[in-house]
């Protein structure tokens, strides 16, 4: 939650992203992040967008980014992610990022997301693929990739939770999830030039992993562990 610099990197990342859909025009748009936690991502959009709403369902984080967080163009909201109280056609953008997992029904947030957008709209989608090495929430070599049952013993036998509560998509699921936008796929994009986008953090420029990553992103695109999809509304 508290993390700065680390969310600043993703909120960079994002605009960097979201400049090169929209050719550079930002300034006129309005912004939804769904998740957004703390409001430090927020907080950065809001230098870029006309305005930026951020909601998440802990109250503790939204009194937070309230109580340190004030500027003209910046919202904080406890929110629902599967029951959006905005009206149909309200945001430029929307931000779902590392957020479906967490969810208890990721396709009733989708929906929600696509309701609100305006047509012509964009969600920025980061999303991780379950079939991942290691896990990132709780650092443990593939937890999202063996069945349920045993992931929850996985975590009790770790010490580090008693409920994988956790459920990442593959990216055929995730394909699926989002099947009522049309996508634009940065993914490799950003990898073979993350200094474009912003994202040296991920990937360093010029490194073997950079190499590799590119590789599987182009030839075996299922076993990218996370993607970022800029998913269209229609019309």
């Amino acid at each position: 939650m508290f993390d700065v610099r680390g969310r600043q990197r993703k909120a960079h990342t994002m605009v960097a992203v979201l400049k090169n859909y929209f050719n550079g025009a930002l300034g006129d748009l309005s912004v939804l992040n769904v998740g957004g936690s703390a409001g430090i991502i927020d907080d950065c959009l809001s230098n870029y967008f006309g305005s930026v709403t951020g909601i998440d369902i802990d109250e503790k984080a939204i009194d937070y980014a309230r109580e340190r967080l004030c500027k003209a163009n910046l919202a904080f909201e406890v929110g629902d992610a599967m029951n959006l109280r905005y009206s149909a056609e309200t945001f430029d953008v929307v931000v779902s990022s590392q957020v479906y997992e967490h969810v208890p029904d990721a396709r009733i947030m989708m929906e929600e997301i696509y309701r609100v957008l305006k047509p012509g709209g964009v969600c920025y989608f980061a999303a991780g693929n379950r079939l991942m090495w290691n896990e990132p929430h709780y650092n443990l070599p593939l937890l999202s990739v063996v069945p349920r049952p045993i992931a929850h013993l996985y975590l009790r036998l770790s010490g580090k939770g008693n409920y994988y509560y956790e459920k990442h998509l593959s990216y055929w699921g995730l394909k699926n999830l989002v099947e009522e936008f049309v996508v634009a796929d940065y993914t490799l994009p950003i990898i073979k030039n993350p200094k474009e986008y912003a994202a040296e953090y991920m990937i360093k420029p010029g490194a073997f992993k950079m190499r590799v990553a590119v590789f599987i992103a182009k030839h075996m695109v299922w076993l990218v562990p996370g993607y970022i999809w800029i998913l269209v509304k229609p019309g």
